[in-house]
């Protein structure tokens, strides 16, 4: 079955990843509002972005699959957001030397041509190592985390943060989770190994 897909996302680590399992798709810039709710636990966030992604991404669209991702990483109870700068990316990492960053992953497949919505949320406990200053300021000026929640990105350099990583699916702590992915579109008709 020749299947349209298209990733509700700019995110080039997400087209990256997705490129290794679907080499042919559309990316689309969902337009989502990101803001947290009152309340809200962070894989309740990244859910319900996920989804809001996945419906904004298929706007018009009859014909496709739609994937819609979202992370949130959590310290201590508190959320991360992307730091947008190197002070903000080196005040994340050196609060989370030491400690466990929880990672909650959520993706949504949506089907255009009946409306169905299929999702799931991944969950992915990352324990730092022990950080310098020395060692946290050499890696922001090597590896620019400046977009990415927790300030580190672990397809790169930031692997060398770590003591240990925990999860399901490795993919998922990249920003989305390729067996989960490969198991929706399975069942949503579309061929894969």
């Amino acid at each position: 079955m020749s299947v349209r897909l298209v990733l509700g996302s700019t995110s080039r680590y997400r087209a990256e990843l997705l490129r290794r399992i679907w080499s042919t798709f559309e990316q689309r810039a969902p337009g989502t509002d990101e803001t947290p709710l009152p309340g809200e636990t962070p894989d309740g966030r990244a859910l319900r972005l996920a989804i809001a992604k996945a419906v904004s991404a298929a706007d018009g669209l009859h014909d496709a699959l739609v994937i819609g991702s979202d992370q949130v990483a959590e310290r201590d109870g508190h959320m991360l957001d992307k730091p947008g700068n190197a002070e903000r990316a080196f005040e994340q990492l050196s609060a989370s030397s030491g400690k466990v960053v929880r990672f909650h992953t959520a993706m949504c497949l949506l089907d255009t041509r009946n409306g169905e919505q299929h999702t799931h949320l991944d969950h992915t406990r990352v324990q730092f190592r022990h950080l310098t200053d020395a060692e946290i300021q050499r890696y922001i000026e090597r590896e620019q985390p400046l977009d990415c929640a927790g300030s580190f990105k672990c397809e790169g350099l930031g692997i060398t943060l770590f003591e240990r990583i925990e999860n399901e699916d490795p993919t998922a702590l990249i920003g989305l989770p390729l067996i989960a992915l490969a198991r929706l579109l399975r069942q949503a008709g579309a061929r894969l190994p």
